[in-house]
């Protein structure tokens, strides 16, 4: 048998295994494990497994992995989540749909501490799903905004996807972080848009009863002195020509953030504006930034007094765990990978690509719509793993006007998204399952049809993103 037809034979046995319900990376390793000894002799491969996975776990940048993981698992457990959610629904309460776009607000605020979408799913699903119950969301709406809030987990940096895929592609973790932020912005805000035009059309989704709840609660003054000792200071600094204009209005940005911020919050924000401020400006790297993130939560729990010793051992269980899980899955990816290399199927796609004389933006395009439809069966972290050995190297062979690295970019930005539509798309959508299994009382149909109008908001987003790759470049370059 050639190294094609071996190659095509091992996608389709590692398909059937995965939908027999096989362990994802149990499955490409066993599969790649025999077209590898096929290929060479169990001997090769024997003698690669020997020194390979020694070197693709000594690796230092995946101790990012577990450190981001471990600082979500902290945040959720030290309440951070309700807070935040807490916090949104202050700003939001008052409009119709308000208490939903709260949830899309704190998932995005949860999501530059928490880089799991499921993790975050979960975690809104126990904070917000009461409250939208309560005051007679549709639970089918309901239950679809916390599945797409979800996906923000993994759109908003830091993200463990992107992480894996600047790994499986040695790119530059820190450029893929700053290339998410505009993207991850603007999915929330669509995703409030699409709030805002589904209530309007069907006022039943929720209800006008929600606008008169919002309660204000007594807040502390010190946030205002403070915000009033900082635009001070700017003032004094711009006076002395220490400060130009750019800088003062930097500060008066600053100043108005910190008088209107609910206090609760605060810890959350600053946490965040540490870990991907300093990971963005070059501070430290994003495992030293993990790592901060990690040991500021912990302290912030322990200081609030949110954490105790067994919410702390929970944590740590829920990061092995899942760690051990995603590491499972690179260890077999990387296997499937080399027995991908062996087969040249890759080599060969990209050179039968490259001779279509298709577009390349026609060849993106195809693309794009195959990982939207193996999301819907797959999960997103096998579905990148086991298509980037062939795609990737088809994506850096087209010309798109823009440099090698820039495509790279451009290219986890864009499966980033895809990877987003998959988590919440019917057949599967795995954040809409975990949101079910909270909710087991409704039906998984209406929780489908709750996030159809989301989908069509990701779907304009991806265009936007396909059609201007500055919106995901930009940043990368003002940074460079």
């Amino acid at each position: 048998m050639s190294g094609i037809a071996l190659a095509l034979t091992g996608f389709g046995v590692m398909l059937v295994l995965i939908a027999l319900r096989a362990p994802i990376g149990l499955s490409m390793l066993l599969v790649g494990a025999v077209g590898y000894s096929q290929l060479t002799s169990f001997n090769a491969f024997y003698s690669y497994m020997k020194t390979n996975s020694y070197h693709q776990f000594a690796n230092y940048t995946l101790s990012v992995i577990p450190l981001f993981i471990l600082m979500g698992a902290l945040a959720e457990r030290a309440g951070i989540a309700r807070a935040l959610f807490k916090a949104s629904e202050g700003l939001f309460g008052r409009f119709r749909g308000g208490l939903a776009m709260a949830v899309i607000g704190a998932c995005t605020a949860f999501g530059a501490i928490c880089g799991s979408s499921v993790a975050t799913t979960a975690t809104f699903g126990r904070a917000a799903l009461p409250e939208l119950r309560k005051y007679g969301y549709d639970v089918g709406f309901a239950t679809g905004t916390i599945a797409v809030g979800g996906t923000l987990g993994i759109l908003i940096p830091p993200s463990v996807i992107l992480v894996v895929y600047a790994i499986t592609t040695e790119q530059h973790i820190a450029k893929l972080f700053q290339a998410a932020l505009i993207p991850g912005l603007m999915a929330a805000a669509f995703y409030c848009i699409t709030i805002a035009i589904t209530v309007r059309r069907n006022p039943a989704l929720a209800p006008m009863s929600e606008l008169t709840r919002v309660e204000k609660r007594p807040q502390p003054r010190w946030p205002k002195l403070v915000a009033g000792l900082v635009l001070a200071a700017a003032a004094i600094q711009c006076g002395r020509g220490v400060l130009d204009w750019d800088d003062a209005l930097k500060f008066v940005a600053l100043a108005g953030m910190i008088a209107v911020i609910d206090v609760a919050v605060m810890p959350a924000i600053l946490v965040a504006i540490v870990v991907v401020g300093g990971i963005y400006g070059g501070i430290f790297t994003p495992t030293e930034g993990a790592a901060v993130g990690a040991i500021a939560m912990l302290l912030i729990g322990l200081g609030q007094r949110t954490l105790g010793w067994s919410d702390i051992l929970d944590a740590l269980r829920q990061t092995a765990e899942t760690s051990g899980m995603i590491f499972i899955i690179l260890l077999g990816a990387e296997v499937f990978g080399a027995f991908l290399a062996l087969s040249r199927l890759p080599t060969i796609a990209a050179e039968m690509v490259g001779g279509s004389g298709l577009s390349p933006y026609m060849v993106l395009v195809a693309m794009l719509a195959f990982y939207i439809l193996l999301g819907a069966v797959m999960d997103e972290l096998a579905m990148i793993l086991l298509t980037l050995p062939v795609f990737f190297p088809v994506i850096q062979g087209l010309d798109f006007g823009m440099p090698a690295d820039e495509v790279a970019i451009w290219f986890g930005i864009l499966v980033l998204i895809v990877v987003g539509i998959g988590l919440t798309a019917p057949p599967i959508g795995l954040n809409v399952f975990v949101i079910n299994s909270m909710a087991r009382d409704v039906p998984i149909i209406a929780t489908y049809r709750g996030v159809l109008p989301f989908i069509a908001a990701d779907i304009i987003r991806l265009a936007l993103v396909v059609l201007l790759p500055g919106l995901s470049l930009s940043l990368v370059r003002w940074l460079a």
